[in-house]
């Protein structure tokens, strides 16, 4: 068999995942995935030629590259490891790459857990939506050695069309979290702007048509406004809760490096005030909302 074509396992066919592994079927890669609480895109993968395993030492002891795409890294401790976990049923050399947005320092740890059980760890964290998973249009900042790198690039490039090497192992969730800073940043802004101009009688409609098309237009503002003009709850498919997990996460880093983020601080409230209303399985552009029923408007209001 090719290096271009190793066998492939990969955990987490959620709303990312089953775009990255059905691309990951039809560019020839043989494929292996976990089962998972929704059964219905396990399915549809298996009814396109993906094998199931029932555990992720069974998925292991059929993939030579594992692609994890859970939650954070308390999630990909979990999947790797015990006596029903990855690293009990890799074979020496298998890499595994975690595509999920994880707390740095845990992968750096978990990087030298796996070498030294003869194994390898990169990290590729996403940009984009389900919608560009589906057509292999996402975007992966990837940490690993220049060896690891080489072996995962054609897989990755199944679901991705930019592929970027930032450095070695937690280099690309440290660049994750920088990029989740700067979109969930955006998002806080676009919700408060909205409401203020919704307060001072500029409607939403208004203020996107001087937005949009201008300089600080973007492809997150237009997921972002495609809630707030049209009702598209699946427009932008992350979670309240998981944007809170990244800004949390990036406090951390910046506490373990004494940098101050006061900025940080305030887009991290902005996410958990909402989530601690009970809105943590919203989607992000639903921020708007929250922050606009604060200040005692609603945006639908014309």
């Amino acid at each position: 068999m090719s290096a271009e074509r190793e066998s492939v396992g990969f955990v987490g066919v959620g709303f990312m995942g089953q775009g990255m592994a059905r691309n990951l079927l039809d560019k020839g890669f043989p494929l292996t995935v976990l089962g998972h609480r929704n059964r219905k895109p396990v399915e549809e993968l298996v009814a396109a030629g993906a094998a199931e395993a029932k555990s992720a030492r069974e998925l292991a002891q059929r993939s030579r590259i594992i692609f994890l795409c859970v939650t954070g890294s308390a999630q990909v401790e979990s999947v790797l490891k015990g006596e029903n976990g990855i690293i009990a049923g890799a074979a020496p050399g298998t890499v595994v790459v975690d595509c999920s947005t994880s707390d740095p320092m845990v992968t750096v740890r978990l990087a030298q857990e796996l070498e030294a059980a003869g194994l390898h760890l990169a990290d590729a964290p996403l940009g984009g939506t389900p919608a560009q998973a589906a057509l292999g249009k996402l975007s992966a900042m990837v940490g690993a050695t220049p060896e690891v790198f080489a072996r995962i690039k054609p897989a990755c490039e199944a679901w991705a069309e930019k592929i970027v090497h930032v450095g070695p192992a937690g280099d690309g969730h440290k660049m994750k979290l920088l990029n989740n800073f700067l979109s969930m940043g955006y998002a806080a802004i676009y919700a408060e702007a909205l409401t203020l101009g919704q307060k001072i009688g500029i409607t939403p409609q208004n203020f996107d048509s001087v937005i949009r098309g201008g300089r600080m237009d973007c492809g997150f503002y237009q997921t972002f406004m495609q809630y707030v003009l049209q009702r598209d709850r699946d427009a932008h498919k992350f979670t309240l809760a998981n944007a809170l997990k990244d800004v949390r996460y990036l406090e951390g880093v910046a506490n373990a490096v004494g940098v101050a983020n006061p900025v940080g601080n305030a887009v991290k409230n902005s996410f958990a005030t909402a989530v601690a209303s009970g809105r943590g399985e919203d989607y992000v552009p639903m921020l708007s909302d929250w922050i606009a029923g604060l200040n005692g408007t609603s945006l639908t209001e014309r």
